[in-house]
């Protein structure tokens, strides 16, 4: 096992880190920006380097800086968490030249995997269906024209790297075409270095589905269950749930056959996720791409299983064999996530950054959790992402996950930046919502544009 482990990010996905790295006795290592030398991460960990500006291409991006502080601290190993250099193929090869261990799956499955033009194509190999699109590359948006009247309107444009809802459009009709194609490149080039495209059928109605599987160096896998993201703004998760309302055990059990396959064909090692559009129309579901890394919403998979998702990469990336099989996976409760944001609902959801004068995160009662990174006196910078803090309960059943939530929301204050907690507070009160019936466009639909 590991002695010393360098966190290569930032909030509180560094912070969860820490506090596993803390329970397992090994040394942790921060890394911060100077807007974050007072950001908690940095007085968690046992030790923390400073490694570049505010701006992230400056610091969290800057993978030079990353692995001399991690020579300079004798860190083994690496954890990169979510977003910045987690699913960077380049970072992987450079920590494994340094004889640093990546936490996380090999270059070669990065590469594979997180480019989700090559994905699909390794995907319809291993029989895993998918959407209707492009199997290669579109490099024009006369390509992409071309290419849409093939397919049909609706189509996605999406980045062929990275994630987190970057470099994605939505096209309808034939005029809207080219300035989407345009604008897609230029944010997947701005967010990712890479501004290749590919393009799928969009989907209408659709679920949005993900598995988490864990996979060790043995070519042991074992799913845990899968998560409905479907409740979304603009391609970013709002409120997260396991298991999802809409899927029956049948296809349950197929969409986890479905995930390992996906897991084996690729060689894939350590913690990933399959993700899967739905359509309750017809049952039918189509793998939309896998991320390379532990997801945002990992709790609530630890919730309903039991299983620290954080624990298992370290100790997969230390070449143990997982502890656990498929038929250890029982699932008899309910998790639901709320993804707390420093955004003002009223105004577009912009950003607001600013300083917490004052802090009252909920508390007491079993399934209840709360993963942040902020406190009374800290002050928000401007130059990352705008999430505060998840939100997490657990109950016997949908309902009781639900009730739990809105107990917690209604605690939760925190004054000098606005945030999103009332507006979570109404989607948990919507009719549709408590029935579970909801897709990727509800939020979008029924409740901002019906304001």
């Amino acid at each position: 096992m590991f002695d010393r482990i360098l966190i290569a990010n930032r909030g509180e996905i560094a912070v969860r880190i820490i506090r596993a790295c803390r329970e397992m006795g090994i040394m942790s290592i921060a890394v911060y920006s100077q807007a974050d030398k007072n950001a908690l991460h940095t007085q968690l960990a046992d030790r923390a380097v400073c490694i570049g500006p505010a701006k992230s291409r400056e610091s969290y991006l800057n993978m030079q800086n990353i692995i001399s502080a991690a020579c300079l601290t004798g860190a083994q190993a690496i954890h990169p968490g979510f977003g910045f250099l987690s699913e960077n193929s380049v970072f992987a090869s450079m920590c494994g030249e340094c004889n640093i261990k990546f936490i996380g799956p090999d270059p070669q499955s990065i590469d594979l995997m997180g480019n989700k033009a090559n994905a699909r194509k390794l995907m319809s190999k291993a029989g895993v269906p998918v959407t209707p699109g492009s199997e290669s590359v579109i490099e024009t948006a006369e390509e992409a024209a071309s290419f849409a009247e093939e397919l049909g309107f609706p189509v996605m444009i999406k980045a062929s790297a990275g994630g987190g809802g970057k470099g994605i459009r939505i096209v309808k009709a034939p005029d809207e075409l080219e300035s989407a194609f345009y604008s897609a490149k230029a944010e997947a080039k701005a967010a990712f270095g890479d501004d290749s495209l590919y393009m799928e059928k969009l989907i209408e109605n659709a679920r949005h589905i993900e598995v988490q599987i864990l996979s060790d160096e043995y070519g042991n896998v074992v799913h845990l269950g899968e998560r409905d993201c479907s409740m979304q703004i603009r391609n970013q998760k709002v409120i997260e749930e396991s298991p999802s309302p809409a899927i029956d055990d049948e296809t349950r059990q197929k969409l986890g056959q479905a995930a390992i396959r996906a897991v084996k064909a690729s060689n894939y090692k350590n913690a990933g996720t399959i993700e899967f559009l739905y359509s309750p129309k017809d049952g039918s579901f189509y793998f939309m791409e896998m991320n390379t890394r532990v997801q945002v919403e990992h709790p609530i998979t630890e919730m309903v299983t039991d299983v620290d998702i954080i624990k298992e990469q370290i100790k997969i990336a230390a070449g143990e064999k997982l502890s656990i099989k498929q038929s250890d996976i029982k699932i008899n409760s309910h998790s639901i996530e709320c993804r707390i944001n420093a955004q003002d609902p009223e105004n577009n959801f912009r950003p607001s950054p600013g300083t917490v004068n004052y802090l009252l995160l909920p508390g007491g009662g079993n399934g209840l959790r709360v993963d942040s990174a902020i406190y009374a006196g800290y002050t928000i910078p401007p130059y990352y992402d705008s999430m505060l803090a998840k939100v997490i309960t657990k109950g016997k059943d949908r309902n009781e996950a639900i009730i739990k939530m809105k107990r917690a929301l209604s605690e939760f204050v925190i004054e000098g930046v606005k945030t999103n907690i009332d507006f979570q507070l109404e989607l948990l009160n919507n009719k549709d919502y408590l029935n579970g019936n909801y897709d990727t466009s509800f939020i979008t639909e029924k409740i901002i544009n019906h304001k």
